[in-house]
């Protein structure tokens, strides 16, 4: 239940940038939300990486932000705020197959079913009649998902090294994305000269909000929880990108988006039931 709050959080990220952020700065969006709370994290954990975890803390912050951020806000800023945040559920795929590549799992029927029915989800909301679909905007979604998809693996896989907390983990990622993130930013977009009132505010929640203490709960909950059950708890973000977007946007859904989103809901709660309570499943015939 506390995972679940990080793809939750994540939901309010399109509305936020398609309302508060300056647009066309995708790349400096996504670097205001790590290096800040990245090197806030490191000021309070007062711990930095050893060995090994000085370019798995580069990985890791690359996959998970530094590629995934900038994808994500191109998304954000190109789709409708429901339409962008569906897109990520193809991740519980993703997630299913590097499981079994990088991880060495068993292939899961039951996993793949229930992250089939998320994507057919999501196919209902991006194909909807109101959908507004952009090539480039759906690659970036599609391509973030990847991204995060290696990330949340490669996080299970390597774990966190002894005696270092969930805190140090975090901040090693963001400040490592923030770096990769710096000169691309400059070099790019640029600093955008409209930061307003609403601007700073919406960085201040991404960075600290949606990127310090989402992190913090996700990371351990990818350590305490089954990698391919977590991956199908994003579901909640397009949930909370429409409803935001419903609300506060004025965006109108049809029946059959509603459908999507209910059926990428059903999907993501039937994930988090373990295999026993299928007897069908109970072996993983796969």
């Amino acid at each position: 239940m506390l995972t679940a709050l990080a793809p939750t959080v994540w939901g309010t990220t399109y509305l936020v940038t398609t309302q508060a952020l300056p647009s066309g700065h995708p790349v400096f969006a996504a670097f205001m939300r790590t290096l800040p709370a990245g090197a806030l994290a490191l000021l309070v954990a007062r711990r930095l990486p050893r060995g090994g975890w000085w370019w798995r803390s580069l990985v890791l912050g690359a996959l998970n932000m530094a590629c995934f951020f900038p994808l994500l806000f191109v998304a954000a800023q190109r789709l409708p705020g429901g339409v962008a945040a569906t897109l990520g559920a193809a991740q519980p795929i993703i997630v299913a197959i590097l499981a079994v590549v990088v991880l060495g799992e068993s292939p899961s029927a039951r996993r793949l079913v229930w992250a089939v029915i998320g994507v057919i989800g999501v196919a209902l909301v991006v194909l909807g009649p109101q959908a507004r679909l952009d090539v480039l905007g759906v690659a970036a979604g599609l391509g973030g998902a990847v991204s995060m998809g290696l990330g949340v693996v490669l996080t299970k896989r390597w774990g966190r090294p002894d005696g270092v907390g969930a805190l140090s983990l975090t901040g090693w990622q963001l400040t490592a994305a923030g770096l990769l993130l710096a000169v691309p930013a400059l070099l790019i977009d640029g600093i955008p000269q409209d930061i307003d009132t609403a601007a700073v505010a919406g960085y201040s929640w991404l960075g600290l909000v949606g990127g310090l203490v989402a992190y913090l709960v996700w990371f351990e909950g990818v350590r305490r929880l089954p990698v391919t059950p977590t991956a199908l708890l994003g579901l909640l973000s397009p949930l909370t990108a429409a409803l935001l977007g419903r609300v506060v946007a004025g965006e109108v859904l049809t029946a059959a988006q509603l459908l999507g989103f209910a059926t990428a809901l059903s999907a993501m709660a039937a994930g988090q039931i373990p295999p026993s309570s299928f007897p069908f499943f109970r072996k993983d015939h796969s």
